[in-house]
């Protein structure tokens, strides 16, 4: 009964007719934050707070939020039909998502997205409210050795995700490790491959290195295939082909289901989050599949599985900021600066002192999410209304968006041009036979993994065994080596057992 009466309450706040329509406007700021490559929630959260100062706390959280995890649903957009990441999380996406706009099949891919994201946000979010204050308390003891261990888990994830042989993923991986070095080093304060260019000193930017890696290298593979007009995607036609019929709704509800779970669990761990989920769940659906040869060729648990997997991970992250005062990454700590700025300190405390915003919040989830799948999906046959754009006329504009994307960063021609040139890097490591998914993701967890890698040295005096001796890093350690060494055993067994059958 008290969960009915904390949700009476909460819904008591998101269903009043402003927090309604501020729900609606996070979530469609959200999405359109996902579909425009290179802004971002973090930077367009940061630009509302001076906005949020004039709402009411529960409403402001509510604005912010929903931008948030709307841009988990805007950024598969771009990712399925142009196989441009809106956000880091949606990368993963692309790998199906794109090819099964290929097949056309865009609009199937475009509703499953928004269908599997509802139904990990509705999972999530009934999850937030039943277990989640509780098992917050666990996240308690996820330091800078946890998260430590949790990237090296996310490295041997990576390293299963990229197409063709493992030396060219763990290229690619070096590669990504490589340029998360550039910029100025978080200890010491030496510059590393600056080569005294002011512009570098911060290192690269995530959606500089997105919109060059798949958005320009895609450009270039159009304008090589210009003369075959037929081979880059297949516009649906018709309303039953906008949507997926049954044979795809079967092969998604069990990857999605299992996605929800992953994301949800992986989310209240700090620095877990979306990105994580996406890809752990998208290595989770190619070791179980009976065919997992059909993955990076559209299949359709590698759309449904990292959708909601990244969704529910993105609204499970509330959980550690809300009930601990832990921010699990960037976004989620702006959004605590606005929950300072309003008089109200996150913490165990929170859901006693201010018990309307806490399940107003989660309240809102429920209505959000709703919101987005009426935002999105009667908007498919939209979306998919791109695919007939001429590819000449679709070349210029992804080049049109990225340069706006990279430009409008730091207004700087600077960023423009890393952009190209990481673009034409892009093109000859796919011509060459290249994944650049894993770079990218290899990048992003190398940012993380070397500040929390410091942070753990630090704390433990250079004490390696520290690793070891807490029993949370000991768990994802084990695993990280169980990833990378039973394929090839079982794989060895296998064999052995193929051979000693009778001829």
């Amino acid at each position: 009964m008290d969960l009915l009466s904390n949700l009476a309450l909460g819904f008591g706040q998101a269903v009043t007719p402003l927090n309604l329509i501020i729900a609606l406007a996070g979530c469609f700021v959200g999405t359109a934050v996902g579909v425009l490559p290179g802004l971002g929630p973090t930077a367009t959260i940061s630009l509302l707070l001076p906005i949020s100062i004039y709402l009411d706390k529960t409403s402001a959280i509510i604005l912010l939020s929903g931008i948030y995890y709307g841009a988990m649903y805007g950024g598969s957009i771009t990712s399925i039909l142009v196989k441009i990441p809106g956000e880091a999380a949606s990368v993963i996406t692309c790998i199906d998502g794109y090819q099964m706009a290929r097949r056309g099949r865009a609009g199937a891919a475009l509703s499953l997205s928004a269908f599997t994201s509802f139904v990990a946000g509705i999972l999530a979010t009934v999850g937030i409210g039943l277990v989640g204050p509780s098992m917050a308390q666990y996240a308690l003891a996820f330091g800078p050795l946890e998260k430590t261990s949790l990237f090296i888990l996310g490295f041997m994830l990576v390293l299963g995700i990229g197409e063709g042989s493992k030396i060219r993923s763990l290229a690619m991986i070096g590669l990504g490790l490589l340029l998360a070095c550039v910029g100025v080093d978080l200890v010491s304060g030496d510059e590393r491959f600056v080569f005294d260019i002011p512009a570098l000193r911060d290192g690269f930017s995530i959606p500089i290195l997105a919109m060059g890696l798949f958005g320009i290298s895609e450009v270039l593979l159009m304008a090589e295939d210009s003369d075959d007009i037929d081979s880059t995607l297949r516009p649906p036609t018709g309303m039953r082909n906008l949507l997926p019929n049954r044979d795809e709704i079967r092969q998604a509800t069990a990857p999605a289901l299992r996605g929800s779970v992953l994301g949800f669990g992986l989310g209240l761990l700090p620095g877990g989050g979306a990105l994580i989920s996406s890809f752990a769940s998208y290595m989770l659906e190619r070791r179980i599949s009976r065919t997992p040869e059909h993955f990076g060729k559209g299949a359709v648990a590698g759309v449904a599985g990292p959708e909601a997997a990244n969704n529910a991970g993105a609204q499970a992250s509330f959980i550690p900021l809300l009930c601990l005062g832990i921010p699990a990454n960037a976004t989620i700590g702006v959004i605590m600066g606005a929950l300072l700025m309003a008089g109200v300190t996150p913490g165990p405390r929170l859901i006693v002192e201010h018990p309307e915003l806490f399940w107003g919040v989660i309240a809102s989830m429920f209505v959000g999410n709703l919101i987005l799948v009426i935002l999105n999906v009667p908007l498919v046959g939209l979306f998919v209304w791109l695919l007939r754009v001429p590819r000449a006329i679709m070349a210029t504009l992804i080049t049109f968006f990225c340069v706006i994307g990279a430009y409008s960063l730091n207004n700087s021609m600077f960023d423009v041009g890393v952009m190209l040139a990481f673009g034409v890097t892009g093109y000859g490591l796919r011509k060459s036979g290249f994944d650049v998914a894993p770079l990218l993701l290899s990048f992003v967890l190398g940012e993380l993994l070397e500040e929390s890698l410091m942070q753990a040295l630090i704390i433990s005096h250079g004490n390696l065994s520290a690793f070891v001796l807490s029993p949370l890093s000991a768990v994802f350690l084990a695993v990280a080596f169980s990833v990378i060494t039973l394929p090839p055993v079982l794989s060895r067994l296998a064999r052995g057992r193929l051979r000693n059958l009778p001829q």
